[in-house]
C-alpha cells in the first residue's frame, strides 16, 4: 500500500458555503493579477492543468474538450456554408482550435479583453492555444461589447460567446443590446451560441429563463442543449443556440455533418453526429424552465458564492 503524502495542497471551488469540488494540487504553474482578474494555472493530480479566473474553474486538461467541442460543432455542423466566425472571449484558445478544424473556415476573429489569459494559455496549454498561430485567426485584445457594436452588418455566419459568468466586467456581454448587435452582424442564416450555465443550479435557472426570453425577442429560434462537464458546478452544463432561420434538429443534415467532420472525426472526443440530436433532447425539469415561472430557492447555488 502506498504511503499517504505528508503534505498536501488542495484547491476547492465552493458552490455554496461548504459545498464544492476539491482538487489535489501538485504545484502552481502560473499566477498573475491582470487588470481584470486573478489568473492562475494549477497542476492537479486528477485533472491535469487547470485554469482559474478569480478562483473559478474555467477548464482542466482532463475535460476541456467537452466544453470546447460542444460550444463549436453543433452550430458549425448545422450551418450550410460557414466561412466567417466571431468568438467573443475564449482567450484560452480551445474554441478557436475547434472552429479552425474546418478547412472551409476562412477567418475567425477572437476578441479577448484580458491578454493575460492568452499569455497563460500560450505558456501552460499548448494543445489549447495551438490555433492562435493559424493564419486564419485574428486575435483582438479588446472589449467584446464594443467590437460587436462597431462591426459591420452581416459579417459573420456564427458568433460564439465564450464568456465567463455574468459578473463584474463581463456583465455587458449579457445585455439585450449586445445580443441585438450580434443579430445585426450575423448573415441571414446566421447562428449565435453562448454557454448558459447549469440548469441544476436554482439561481442559474432564473438567469436561464431570463436569457431564453431575451433571446426570443431577438431571434426566431432559441434552443438549449446540454453536455456533461465534470469540473463545472453540478456537472450538467447548458448551451443556448439562437438562429435567424435554422432549427438545430429539423434542419440538421447528418450526412452533411458526417462529411464535414470526416477529416478530423478521430480527434473529437465528445461530439459526433448521433450526439447532436441527443444533446437537444432536454430532461423534463429543464423543459419546464421554459413553461413555468421562476421559483425562489433559499438554498440556491451561485457563482458569486464561489471562492
Amino acid at each position: 500500500m502506498a504511503s499517504p503524502k505528508q503534505h498536501q495542497l488542495q484547491y476547492t471551488e465552493f458552490w455554496q458555503a461548504r459545498t464544492g469540488l476539491t482538487f489535489g494540487v501538485e504545484r502552481i504553474l502560473f499566477n498573475r493579477q491582470s487588470a481584470y482578474q486573478h489568473v492562475q494555472v494549477l497542476q492537479t493530480d486528477a485533472f491535469g492543468r487547470m485554469l482559474t479566473l478569480d478562483g473559478l474553474v474555467m477548464l482542466t486538461e482532463r475535460d476541456e474538450f467537452v466544453y470546447h467541442e460542444m460550444i463549436s460543432h453543433p452550430a458549425l455542423c448545422l450551418l450550410p456554408r460557414p466561412r466567417r466566425v466571431l468568438i467573443v472571449g475564449g482567450g484560452d484558445g480551445g474554441t478557436l482550435r475547434e472552429v479552425l478544424r474546418y478547412s472551409e473556415i476562412e477567418q475567425v476573429d477572437l476578441v479577448e479583453i484580458d491578454e493575460v489569459v492568452i499569455e497563460a494559455a500560450r505558456t501552460c496549454f499548448p494543445e489549447l492555444s495551438i490555433a492562435f498561430d493559424d493564419p486564419r485567426a485574428r486575435l483582438h485584445v479588446a472589449d467584446g461589447v464594443a467590437f460587436v457594436r462597431e462591426a459591420a452588418p452581416a459579417t459573420y455566419d456564427l458568433v460564439i460567446v465564450d464568456s465567463t459568468d455574468p459578473v463584474d466586467f463581463a456583465e455587458g456581454l449579457f445585455g439585450e443590446s449586445f445580443y441585438r448587435d450580434c443579430a445585426r452582424i450575423l448573415t441571414d442564416d446566421g447562428v449565435l451560441v453562448t454557454q448558459s450555465e447549469s440548469p441544476f443550479d436554482y439561481t442559474f435557472q432564473a438567469s436561464i429563463q431570463a436569457a431564453h426570453a431575451m433571446l426570443g425577442r431577438i431571434f426566431p429560434r432559441v434552443h438549449m442543449y446540454l453536455a456533461h462537464i465534470p469540473t463545472y458546478p453540478m456537472g450538467l452544463w447548458s448551451f443556448t443556440l439562437a438562429s435567424k432561420r435554422l432549427h438545430p434538429v429539423e434542419d440538421f443534415d447528418p450526412e452533411q455533418a458526417a462529411r464535414r467532420l470526416a477529416p478530423f472525426a478521430d480527434r473529437l472526443r465528445y461530439y459526433n453526429v448521433e450526439l447532436h440530436r441527443a444533446a437537444f433532447a432536454l430532461p423534463s425539469f429543464v423543459r419546464r424552465l421554459f413553461t413555468e415561472a421562476p421559483s425562489a430557492h433559499p438554498e440556491s447555488l451561485h457563482s458569486d458564492d464561489m471562492g
